[in-house]
């Protein structure tokens, strides 16, 4: 099995398993060649043998062991839930496991009582058969595209080869924990790009939803106006399977011919200080999907200006609805348990008065309806993010840097989620140091099933010589 491109080789602890994909081991789990205790035990250690011990805050053995020998029952009798039974996955800290903390990255939430059931979507996942291995960290309460963290540490990029980079966030051992092979998927959130960065940056698939298609009970928020959640994996069919459990579906996406799909590609915004590495790659992807029968349009998107330009005069949606959620913590004594980046991040909301508040929301609805006329049913790609992963030391010490930075690696994603788009961000070739490029293919509002579909189609031609 060849490791996703970029990713490092997967650790030996793993054995033949590592790195492969969920359709992979859902194929050698139901036909009997791997059996799931096996598959979860060797998960387990691989993770606690993996030298970064700031991608996993957790490890749930029990829970796991568990889990895998009902698999394995079920299976054996000939009772298996679906295609997933049996498979690894780890959470983000912001879903609520049973019996565990819930810390959303932080340290002043430790004290908390632990979550009395699952999430939604950490049940949904359960029953189908899928085997919860552990929490992985993230950006601290979900609020930066970075992905530091000064209380449990950063997962370091797992295509690095050159130097400690960044594993981007907030989703950010979600990312490595996929790329470095120790779990074939991982489930993110998405408020401004969490899960389609540090897809992008390690090399790996990561899917943003629509708003709202997945059950958010039991998901510690950061603006409800924007979250949104999705898996980071392997390949886009892995994406499609777990979708169709975690909104408790059989799955029904197939794949469509690119031939005559029309992709738009924006000309305003997205390519503004982007890397020649990452525009080359870019570009490289999209002569291979019209290779495959796409027709590409380039043409200026306004709505993209005026997005910027509402957050320069009015403030960002995001960070008005943190402070409501953080000000208590933020004004109070925890501030100083919680990172300086986040707690000035968080401030900021406190200057958007509720007449601007409001108007954010009205400019964003009116926004919403341009485009959606705009695009008409298209689909948009551009670059997920328009740099690589850059180096991780300066930006532990430089805040100006982090903050210049955290607002270049946002800014692309962020407009998927001001227009309530779902967006799959797919690997399409390197950049500078060789490290991976992301292609974000979206769609407007609940046009889910259209985009994984296309998704599915274009994956191979993006990808290249990279599989």
């Amino acid at each position: 099995m060849t490791p996703a491109h970029g990713a490092p080789p997967a650790p030996d602890a793993a054995g033949p398993f590592a790195g492969r994909s969920a359709a992979q081991l859902a194929a050698l789990i139901q036909t009997g060649a791997l059996d799931p205790v096996a598959l979860a035990e060797r998960t387990l250690d691989a993770i606690e043998a993996h030298p970064d011990k700031a991608i996993f805050l957790s490890v749930s053995r029990e829970r796991a062991v568990a889990e895998a020998k009902a698999s394995s029952r079920r299976i054996r009798e000939g009772r298996s839930l679906g295609l997933l039974d049996g498979v690894p996955v780890a959470w983000k800290d912001l879903f609520d496991t049973a019996g565990t903390v819930t810390t959303a990255g932080s340290t002043v939430l430790g004290e908390n009582p632990p979550a009395g059931r699952d999430a939604g979507v950490v049940s949904a996942l359960k029953d189908a058969g899928m085997i919860a291995v552990g929490r992985v960290n993230m950006s601290e309460f979900a609020f930066s595209g970075l992905g530091l963290n000064p209380h449990y540490g950063t997962p370091l990029n797992a295509c690095a080869t050159d130097m400690p980079r960044i594993p981007g966030g907030s989703s950010s051992g979600s990312g490595v924990a996929v790329a470095a092979g120790l779990v074939p998927v991982s489930i993110g959130s998405d408020t401004g790009g969490s899960v389609r960065i540090p897809a992008a940056f390690n090399g790996i698939v990561g899917y943003k939803a629509t708003r709202g298609r997945y059950d958010m009970a039991g998901v510690f928020p950061l603006s409800k106006s924007l979250d949104s959640l999705g898996p980071l994996c392997r390949t886009v069919q892995d994406a499609v399977w777990v979708d169709a459990a975690m909104r408790r579906a059989a799955p029904a996406i197939v794949r469509e011919s690119l031939a005559g799909r029309e992709i738009v590609v924006p000309v305003n915004v997205v390519f503004d200080g982007a890397e020649d590495g990452v525009v080359a790659a870019f570009e490289a992807g999209l002569e291979r999907l019209q290779a495959a029968g796409a027709r590409v349009t380039r043409l200026a998107i306004p709505a993209f200006d005026e997005i910027l330009a509402l957050m320069s005069t009015h403030g960002a949606l995001v960070t008005a609805e943190a402070y409501a959620l953080h000000r208590a913590r933020i004004e109070g004594p925890q501030a100083d348990a919680i990172d300086r980046r986040v707690v000035t991040r968080t401030r900021l909301g406190e200057a958007i008065s509720l007449s601007a508040y409001i108007g954010i929301l009205d400019a964003r609805a009116r926004l919403i309806a341009e485009v959606d006329a705009l695009v008409a049913g298209r689909l948009v790609a551009f670059p997920t993010v328009a740099h690589v992963a850059p180096p991780l030391e300066p930006l532990k010490t430089d805040d100006a840097l982090f903050v210049a930075t955290n607002a270049k690696t946002l800014r692309n994603t962020l407009i998927g989620n001001f227009l309530d788009w779902c967006g799959v961000s797919i690997p399409c070739g390197t950049g500078a140091a060789g490290m991976p490029v992301g292609f974000l293919l979206s769609a407007t509002a609940r046009r889910d099933e259209a985009l994984l579909s296309a998704a599915l189609a274009a994956e191979p031609a993006l990808r290249g010589d990279l599989t």
